[in-house]
């Protein structure tokens, strides 16, 4: 008897599940660590702030226009770095970014005056400019429109990992290494949260293809298959180079909504240590514990968000509601500022709303821009988002030398937030249902 071997085909949609969490394993953990010791490297000037002002002689008006400088070189530099990413490619381009950048972190612990903090905090946005809508630009050579949003969402887990495990880190460093080897707290912070991002940088630069064409543990069927979903995907009409995303006003428009969303996220994770200890509590490591929490409600919001606004394909109302909530948080937050349970239920509250939004956001602008243009969509608008981080800090550290009280700098943030719901509102189906 002859035996006739059956291969029982496996449906279509399987292999590209397949597929997709394949690229997923080999490229996401590798970018949320990366994200993870960037963000951790941005805000942990709020940890070192508790120790930090008194040995510079710095006050809060002080220290937020210098930890705000950080955003200006960020945002000058931000398109330049998204140009040179497109034409030398990712790999290289994100670890010479990283390794700048963690060399520059660390090496704030050596500062002596308030100038010196802020021509560093100059530089290090100047060399992490480019990280965040690289990155972005990055993921969309490899997922189609449709799958972006969770993918987004679990690279961008960094943000609020930052917090859940960056805060109490920091916390725990501040305290336990203060007087080490006659050295200050703060200055420890900064070196030993510095120094990861070179080696993930040199990683990078090992492990990370530039492209699917690139990658050799994909096979030339999977490659093919990547490349058929990506053109299929891609929208028609438009021109891909660089200056066609920097002139499309969609960009722009997308820049102010992320602007508020921005905002919202850098006035809690430069300021709510400084909230926290308004409250009673003065222990660094309890407000690294307490820090934490918030950062809880937006990884969860983030995971849920993503995979509705995908399941769905619709992008529209899983922004405006977030922030329709995120608005009520902020109009409680001035009662809540002298109870530390009620501050870290508006705090969870609002990070979780509104951070928890910001991979849906992501997903908009390589919706419809492809190649350099995305690049140069990714950077213009965090370009024009991330002077909320100069804003905030400015504001905010203001509103404290002013009147002693942060909570009311709180309130002009739901105003820019309505004006984002007004956006979203009016943004075409195209852009926010696919």
């Amino acid at each position: 008897m002859n035996t006739v071997s059956l291969e029982v085909s496996r449906p279509p949609q399987a292999l590209e599940q397949e597929l997709y969490a394949k690229v997923s394993w080999r490229l996401l953990p590798l970018l949320a660590v990366a994200y993870f010791i960037a963000y951790v490297d941005r805000v942990n000037v709020g940890f070192a702030k508790l120790s930090m002002l008194g040995d510079l002689r710095m006050s809060d008006a002080a220290y937020g226009a210098g930890a705000g400088l950080f955003f200006v070189g960020y945002v000058l530099f931000e398109t330049p770095s998204n140009l040179i990413l497109a034409k030398v490619g990712a790999r290289a381009w994100i670890a010479r970014i990283m390794i700048s950048w963690g060399l520059l972190s660390a090496g704030t612990m050596f500062i002596t005056t308030p100038l010196q903090f802020n021509v560093l905090r100059f530089l290090v946005g100047v060399a992490e400019a480019g990280f965040l809508p690289g990155v972005l630009y990055y993921l969309s050579l490899w997922f189609p429109s449709y799958r972006r949003g969770r993918v987004f969402s679990l690279f961008i887990l960094g943000l609020p990992v930052a917090g859940i495990i960056g805060s109490p880190l920091s916390g725990l460093i501040l305290h336990g290494l203060n007087g080490a080897h006659g050295v200050a707290g703060w200055r420890w912070l900064f070196l030993l949260e510095g120094l990861p991002a070179v080696i993930i940088g040199l990683l990078v630069l090992w492990r990370l293809p530039s492209q699917p064409d690139h990658a050799s543990w994909l096979t030339a069927a999977e490659k093919l298959q990547l490349d058929t979903a990506l053109a299929n995907d891609k929208p028609a009409g438009r021109g891909e180079g660089f200056m066609t995303g920097v002139r499309d006003l969609r960009v722009w428009v997308l820049g102010l909504i992320d602007f508020a969303i921005l905002l919202t996220t850098y006035a809690l994770a430069f300021w709510l240590p400084t909230f926290i200890r308004s409250t009673g509590v003065h222990d660094p490591v309890l407000i690294g514990w307490y820090t934490a929490i918030p950062n809880v409600a937006a990884l969860i919001c983030m995971l849920a968000l993503s995979y509705s606004s995908d399941l769905h394909r619709e992008r529209r109302w899983h922004l405006m509601v977030p922030f329709m909530v995120g608005i009520g948080a902020i109009l409680v937050f001035p009662h809540a500022a002298g109870n530390l349970i009620a501050l870290l239920a508006v705090a969870s509250l609002l990070s979780g709303a509104v951070t928890g939004a910001v991979p849906v956001f992501f997903s908009l602008p390589a919706t419809f821009l492809t190649g350099p243009a995305a690049a140069a969509g990714f950077a213009v608008a965090c370009s024009v988002a991330n002077i909320a981080g100069y804003v905030s800090n400015l504001v905010i550290g203001w509103s404290l030398d002013a009147t002693g009280s942060a909570a009311l700098a709180m309130l002009p943030i739901a105003a820019f937030l309505l004006i984002a719901i007004l956006i979203v509102y009016r943004l075409p189906r195209s852009l926010v249902n696919r």
